[in-house]
């Protein structure tokens, strides 16, 4: 059962961010920014003139009290001390921002807009160091590569996904999800359902800042590895039976969470694909494995525990949440020392799952 923090915002929350300190931001339609306590009581509120859906908020790993939010075509940095006035305020996208994303020595942020481009803030300088432009439809998220500052992932509603390197203007690689269907892909249609568009929403790197993920439209998730200046993919599987609005990998590991648009939160873990393919993983790759876990059902939200694969080989979640509400952003993060779930929906609370540890 979910714990809910309430009493914050009267509008659907879009975004969450957690601090390496355990506050936690969330930014809501109508220009809402809300700081928390790990314990979910509120700490602090503004509300952005213009009044602007706050589509994503980031704290700084290296200064805890240093929150990014986007707002409309804007971006503000602000102290999470005194919400009030931001610290700075930086007009660089012409269209709505959807994504932010701080490279690992914090001196680049990356913001992709609904015009397809994604510009780079230089943060020392304080202006635009490139404005990167290849997406034909909405840019929807952008992530920067764990120990590679120079270097990002992209997708969008154009159904392209795209790897980037700053020294070049062009991007290294891309791939169209439509286009670029493998053998490998599950679930075929069943008769009478529609084929949705591969229309990609949320990317998330590993730690390994090698292996990212990319949910889409069509239900499936899809697993890349970077290799040199392109990328190959290595999984890609049913995850759920509306559009993926979330993909997010935990810290250290390849257990990947996802989200749907079918209400559903699911936990996988791809480690064991990725290791069947390259015989020498990564140190971030857990090869002992995962004992079973049991979960029961409580009031109106169903955990369910399976592993591994079934008897035809399709990759199977390792927890199942029947969250019931269309899923705007997932956030795994550590509360009072243990490791949860936090989801933004169409609601305006925060949901808050206790993930066990596998």
């Amino acid at each position: 059962m979910a714990v809910k923090w309430t009493g914050g915002h009267s509008s659907p929350i879009l975004c969450l961010n957690a601090s390496q300190e355990g506050l936690v931001a969330s930014g809501a339609e109508g220009g809402d920014l809300m700081v928390w306590g790990e314990d979910g009581t509120l700490l602090g509120h503004t509300c952005f003139q213009g009044a602007e859906d706050v589509t994503n908020v980031l704290f700084s790993p290296s200064c805890p009290t240093k929150l990014y939010a986007s707002h409309g075509e804007t971006i503000s940095i602000l102290d999470v001390r005194s919400l009030k006035e931001p610290l700075d305020d930086f007009h660089v996208n012409e269209e709505e921002i959807n994504c932010l994303s701080l490279n690992e020595t914090e001196n680049l942020l990356a913001s992709a807009d609904d015009s397809g481009t994604i510009k780079i803030l230089d943060l020392e300088n304080k202006k635009i160091s490139r404005s990167l432009k290849r997406h034909s439809n909405i840019c929807s998220s952008v992530a920067f590569r764990p120990q590679r500052p120079q270097s990002l992932v992209s997708c969008g509603l154009d159904m392209q996904v795209m790897l980037w390197n700053l020294r070049k203007a062009r991007p290294l690689w891309i791939t169209n999800l439509q286009e670029d269907e493998t053998e490998e892909m599950e679930s075929p249609q069943s008769p009478g359902q529609l084929l949705n568009p591969a229309l990609a929403h949320s990317v998330s790197v590993a730690s390994c800042g090698n292996v990212f993920s990319c949910g889409a439209e069509d239900g499936k998730v899809r697993i890349f590895r970077v290799m040199g200046v392109k990328c190959e993919q290595e999984l890609g599987f049913k995850g759920h039976t509306l559009g993926v609005s979330q993909v997010c990998f935990l810290q250290e590991s390849y257990l990947l969470l996802t989200g749907g648009n079918d209400g559903k939160i699911k936990l996988w873990d791809v480690s064991s694909e990725i290791e069947k393919k390259h015989k020498s993983p990564t140190k971030h790759t857990h090869r002992k494995k995962t004992k079973r876990a049991t979960y029961t059902k409580q009031g109106g939200n169903t955990l369910a525990s399976v592993t591994g694969e079934d008897e035809h080989g399709k990759i199977l979640p390792k927890l199942s949440i029947e969250h019931g509400e269309k899923v705007n952003w997932l956030l795994s993060t550590k509360i009072k020392g243990y490791q949860n779930i936090l989801v933004a929906d169409q609601t305006s609370c925060i949901s808050v799952y206790p993930l066990k540890e596998f």
